[in-house]
């Protein structure tokens, strides 16, 4: 590990240190805005195109895993490019990428053709959280840190909240045209951000270093393992969205709750849950001086939620919506994980861990919803997504409890 020649911010820098701040805030806003959109429409979609109820659910299925297979594969195209070419390349690269595919997957008229598409758009979708995370981290004091990143995320996650409101009320092709527009609108003010100084300096004082290389995480067994904790904490922030959310109306089904369930209005519940778990998520960890116990404090909440959301005897599709708001806001952790994964790794590899690890946890959703949907037939929809919570949650303690902690941690250094 080298360090790098730190240089202080200049008074004269400071109020230019927000910018960054709000313009990835409102990249990550319609980031998730284009990634949420289909679990949102996927039901009126589908049925548009013809399908019935039994296809929709396995249509939905396959276009969902392809788009999180997308997002594994650009986590690690994005990472990597961002250590090599820099954080804004990222950033420009990733939004272009997903507004496009997003105002294509407007005019679709089959399944595979959507499903190619939203392996597309998962691409593009993934460079966008790691990068603005990094480039928060880099940019911002340490002191504040965890601050920048709470913002990013707690006002990014409200895409949710509007991805929902203009499928209220337009159709769900105007709601894709107007995710990619959004998108297409934010590049002219990104314009005016800055490169990280960490980032470029390391081009400067190191110019042998290797930077951007995924295989090292797997270089040895050491490096296998914390990557693997880094990808295992978050896995519970997409069993709550990508099953428990996503899957909403079979729950409901089998709740036998007489209402019909939806699941667009529980994945936008979530998603300003989140909004605001991480808008406290910060302020938490300041106030502790720990990520690790900001984290676990919130990820507890979160299987109690899960517990009662599958087992509470929820009666009403009501219910089921405030539990979800309730979930969310519990895996509102979303900020300090990330944060954590940045702080872990030098700048050389910060991007690529940063940017892949949260991909690689949306890309194992495949292996989730494969495994929900095989236990289902028999063991009923609660009990097989019961099972697969417990092996998720557990996963993500043993994880937590074996990291380091990286409250306040100084940035300038390499792998």
């Amino acid at each position: 590990m080298q360090t790098l020649s730190p240089t202080p911010t200049r008074p004269s820098l400071r109020p230019l240190l927000a910018l960054p701040v709000i313009v990835s805030a409102l990249g990550f806003f319609v980031d998730v805005y284009d990634m949420l959109i289909f679990s949102i429409v996927r039901v009126p979609s589908l049925q548009s195109l013809g399908l019935s109820e039994a296809d929709v659910s396995r249509a939905g299925t396959f276009i969902l895993n392809c788009q999180q297979a997308g997002l594994l594969v650009g986590g690690i195209l994005w990472g990597v490019l961002g250590d090599k070419r820099g954080r804004m390349s990222v950033l420009f690269g990733s939004i272009l990428t997903y507004s496009i595919t997003n105002i294509a997957c407007g005019f679709v008229q089959d399944i595979n053709t959507y499903a190619i598409l939203r392996f597309i758009a998962g691409v593009g979708l993934s460079g966008e959280i790691g990068a603005a995370m990094v480039l928060v981290s880099e940019i911002l004091p340490k002191e504040i840190r965890g601050y920048g990143s709470s913002i990013v995320a707690g006002i990014g996650y409200l895409g949710a909240g509007v991805a929902y409101l203009t499928v209220e009320y337009f159709n769900w092709r105007t709601a894709f045209w107007v995710g990619g527009g959004m998108g297409l609108a934010l590049l002219a003010l990104r314009v005016s951000v800055f490169e990280s100084g960490l980032f470029s300096r390391m081009q400067t004082d190191h110019r042998g270093v290797g930077r951007g290389n995924f295989l090292h995480f797997f270089s040895s067994w050491p490096n296998t393992i914390k990557y693997l904790r880094c990808v295992a904490v978050g896995l519970p922030t997409w069993f709550i969205v990508g099953i428990l959310a996503t899957f909403a109306n079979e729950f409901g089904q089998a709740m036998g709750i007489p209402d019909v369930v939806k699941p667009g209005r529980c994945v936008m519940m979530v998603y300003v849950g989140l909004a605001g778990g991480d808008l406290l998520s910060g302020p938490l960890s300041q106030w502790l001086k720990s990520r690790l116990k900001a984290i676990t404090t919130l990820l507890l909440f979160s299987m109690t939620l899960s517990a009662i959301y599958l087992f509470g005897g929820i009666e009403t599709a009501g219910g089921i919506y405030t539990v979800c708001l309730l979930a969310g806001f519990c895996t509102g952790y979303i900020a300090m994980y990330l944060t954590t994964v940045a702080e872990s790794y030098g700048t050389n590899q910060r991007n690529t861990a940063t940017t892949s690890a949260p991909s690689v946890v949306r890309g194992l959703l495949i292996p989730m919803t494969l495994f929900f949907q095989a236990l289902k037939p028999s063991l009923g929809a609660l009990v097989a997504a019961g099972l697969l919570g417990v092996l998720v949650y557990g996963l993500a303690f043993w994880s937590l409890s074996q990291m380091e902690e990286t409250f306040g941690k100084e940035l300038d250094f390499v792998e």
